[in-house]
């Protein structure tokens, strides 16, 4: 009997060191993930500054890589204009474990990049090359290319797509529809008109007045919309690379090509008369519309968009302009299934 017993402990004994030895292999294998030791970007843990040349000289992008995958690599477009790559500051919660490489990108004239504040820059045409010159010095590929755009980020999204979409894999385009005129119609007579009305009335007035430094204009917004539009979460629960963005905006950019108001893009701003709906139908690549039921932009219209689009397939989430924070769990899963289908030729 002891004879068995013994016997039966050395067999188990070599299962249970093949299993563990399995498990560290496992282990080993899944942390290459984030193995920067063979990469040029080792030494800043991923960021990569890049050269961009303009008609006003060179200036320097911030970028930072986060994971490994040579099939599966997500550059990330963030709006505003003038915004940063902070709005995306939950990505490192949901792609890691699913092994999808991701780029943060802050755009020339935004808080980690150069600031020549030249507003002969500040055009659609001159950040669609900006991307491109991005994109060829971080080695992208159309085999491996995957581009995301959030908000004004998705503008830019689509206009490079419309240009240099031979470069890319997959489309994403979040919280963005693809008309200024379509989005202002649907703040003034969808979303103002579900304001209490005196806030709405006062709203309208410091708007008329053109003065949008009053800090109650901030504070009407902060309190009535953006936490229904915006984020749908109290201030006091915003997840803190959501105020960093707010902080680190470029307010110059912003108001020159979005506008002072939060109710359309209007006056002198550059984007006001932006449409490329009728384009889209050139748009080939594999492209993904991800809108959200509570955003400042119609879900509906983001809906037709994707039936636009060659190849185009559209989720709505339960979110609203931000909803990569207030309705991850669809926003992730979508984004992560769109990803993988396209990789694996499994998109339809």
């Amino acid at each position: 009997m002891k004879y068995l017993t013994s016997s039966a402990l050395i067999i188990l004994l070599l299962i249970m060191g093949c299993t563990d030895k399995s498990n560290k292999n496992e282990i080993i294998e899944k942390s290459s993930y984030f193995d920067y030791s063979k990469s040029n970007d080792q030494n800043t843990g991923g960021i990569k500054m890049i050269p961009i040349k303009t008609p006003k000289g060179t200036f320097n992008v911030y970028t930072k890589r986060m994971g490994n995958n040579p099939k599966m690599r997500v550059l990330l477009l963030h709006g505003g204009p003038g915004g940063t790559h902070e709005e995306f500051g939950n990505f490192d919660g949901y792609l890691p474990n699913e092994k999808i490489e991701y780029i943060y990108y802050d755009q020339l004239d935004s808080y980690y990049s150069d600031k020549p504040n030249d507003s002969t820059l500040w055009t659609t045409e001159h950040f669609v090359e900006e991307v491109e010159q991005v994109r060829k010095s971080l080695n992208l590929t159309k085999d491996n290319f995957y581009l995301l755009g959030q908000s004004w980020g998705g503008i830019l999204a689509m206009e490079y797509a419309l240009k240099y979409q031979d470069n890319l894999k997959g489309l994403i385009v979040s919280n963005m529809v693809s008309s200024v005129p379509e989005y202002n119609k649907y703040a003034q007579k969808v979303l103002g008109p579900q304001l209490p009305e005196d806030v709405l009335k006062e709203i309208k007035e410091i708007e008329a007045n053109k003065d949008y430094a009053n800090p109650r204009y901030e504070e009407l917004l902060m309190k009535h919309f953006y936490t229904e539009h915006i984020l749908r979460k109290p201030l006091d629960k915003w997840p803190k690379s959501v105020h960093l963005l707010f902080e680190h905006l470029n307010p110059g950019i912003y108001t020159y090509m979005q506008g002072p108001s939060e109710f359309g893009i209007s006056g002198d701003a550059t984007l006001k008369d932006w449409d490329i709906s009728d384009k889209l139908k050139d748009i080939k690549v594999p492209t993904l519309m991800l809108g959200a039921k509570y955003d400042t932009m119609d879900p509906k219209y983001m809906e037709w968009m994707a039936t636009e689009v060659q190849n185009g397939q559209s989720i709505t989430t339960n979110g609203s302009h931000l909803s990569q924070f207030d309705d991850p769990e669809i926003y992730f899963s979508a984004l992560v299934k769109f990803i993988k289908d396209v990789d694996s030729r499994e998109f339809k």
